[in-house]
């Protein structure tokens, strides 16, 4: 069942690019940019990142919190922060729990080729672990204002 706005977010456990472990439990009392991208380096993910380091003063102001999750592992997160400067986390989930917990892994298509991967899509996660909104239709070069007007 696909997950809506009203829903409890999914509890999800996983490692960070340094190596901690977070939970959604660690968000609590806080709003969250739950933001599932399909990989590190590549061209839209790159412009999504950076869009949203770009606008991470506006949307923490706004009182939110980032974390960014994709099938990469720790050390690609880490070599992504440091060459574009990000200021959030992002979640290895090689295994793709909580991509799939999400529900965000499915068929996609490109340059006629259909395989399957990580359908872009960001979550708005409430101070009280409830799903306030799903953006799947996420504008890479525009993402942070794309989250801030339909607050």
């Amino acid at each position: 069942m696909a997950l809506k706005a009203g829903d409890p977010a999914p509890n999800f456990t996983g490692p960070i690019e340094n190596g901690d472990v977070v939970s959604l439990k660690d968000f609590a009392g806080r709003k969250l940019i739950l933001y599932f991208y399909p990989q590190d380096n590549t061209p839209t993910c790159t412009d999504e990142a950076c869009n949203l380091r770009d606008g991470w003063q506006q949307l923490k102001k706004a009182g939110y919190e980032i974390l960014g999750v994709s099938p990469d592992s720790t050390r690609k997160h880490t070599n992504f922060i440091n060459k574009f400067g990000l200021p959030f986390h992002l979640l290895a989930d090689k295994d793709k729990k909580v991509i799939q917990s999400y529900g965000v892994w499915g068929p996609k298509k490109l340059f006629g080729r259909e395989y399957d991967g990580v359908l872009r899509t960001t979550f708005i996660i409430d101070e009280n672990g409830k799903i306030e909104r799903i953006i799947d239709d996420v504008n890479s070069k525009n993402h942070a204002n794309q989250i801030l007007e339909i607050q």
